[in-house]
């Protein structure tokens, strides 16, 4: 009967909040669906799965970089660190800060999809508070007007008081979803940034590799599925003279 009663009262407390209270639960439901829906996405696999980086070891330990072999190991295992590395890939043979420079703008797109689905959550943790003030705000203008009103001999500061704790309502429940809702957005920024310093990690280990193919012709997609990469030389040495 008690349980009842608790819920009864929290709900005359939600109504008693006003139109507002609807839009701060409607962002509680945003951070929720989207915190677990981030969570899920963002496991360590999303980034760099431990079968990549094994295999990728064994051809490395193996002799030089097979490029092909790399791109194979890119598709079977699609993640961050496989488009990054792909992406590598697609510019071997020319310049090395041209490779550098598409490696940092695929991490930088592929951040940027990772950061998407957290927005949401962000967005949610700066404006429930101000819903919450906005709530406030307004009913404290409801209840010095209401106030203001009464008859000569009313309670005046019982009237006000009551004003004032239903007022208060929107601020404690805009409170309540923004702080769970910067809470779980610095968490799962945290995993990002920690995902793609594994990421700089297998990059880092692959770049001396590809420096080694560095003008001597580009390398198309074809040739990185077909059998074999064929390495053009950036020039041919003319052959001796014989001299009689």
């Amino acid at each position: 009967m008690n349980d009842l009663n608790q819920v009864q009262t929290l709900w005359e407390l939600f109504l008693s909040g006003g139109f507002l209270m609807w839009p701060i639960s409607a962002m509680s439901l945003v951070v929720g669906a989207f915190g677990i829906e981030r969570m899920i996405a963002l496991r360590k696999n999303r980034f760099v799965p431990k079968p990549f980086v094994e295999a990728l070891g064994k051809l490395s330990s193996a002799g030089p970089l097979d490029p092909r072999k790399v791109y194979k190991l890119c598709q079977k295992y699609p993640s961050v660190v496989a488009h990054v590395v792909r992406a590598m890939l697609e510019k071997l043979g020319r310049p090395l800060a041209e490779v550098e420079h598409v490696v940092d703008t695929t991490k930088d797109r592929e951040a940027s999809k990772l950061y998407a689905n957290i927005r949401p959550i962000s967005l949610a943790a700066s404006i429930t508070p101000l819903m919450g003030l906005l709530g406030t705000v307004q009913g404290m203008i409801l209840a010095f007007y209401t106030t203001a009103k009464l008859e000569a001999g009313a309670n005046r500061a019982a009237e006000l008081a009551n004003g004032i704790y239903v007022a208060l309502i929107t601020t404690f429940a805009g409170l309540c979803v923004a702080i769970p809702a910067a809470m779980i957005a610095h968490y799962l920024e945290g995993r990002i940034l920690s995902g793609f310093r594994s990421v700089d990690d297998v990059v880092g280990e692959l770049l001396p590799q590809v420096e080694r193919f560095e003008n001597r012709g580009r390398v198309t997609v074809a040739q990185l599925s077909g059998d074999s990469v064929v390495q053009k030389p950036t020039a041919e040495r003319p052959a001796p003279v014989k001299q009689s």
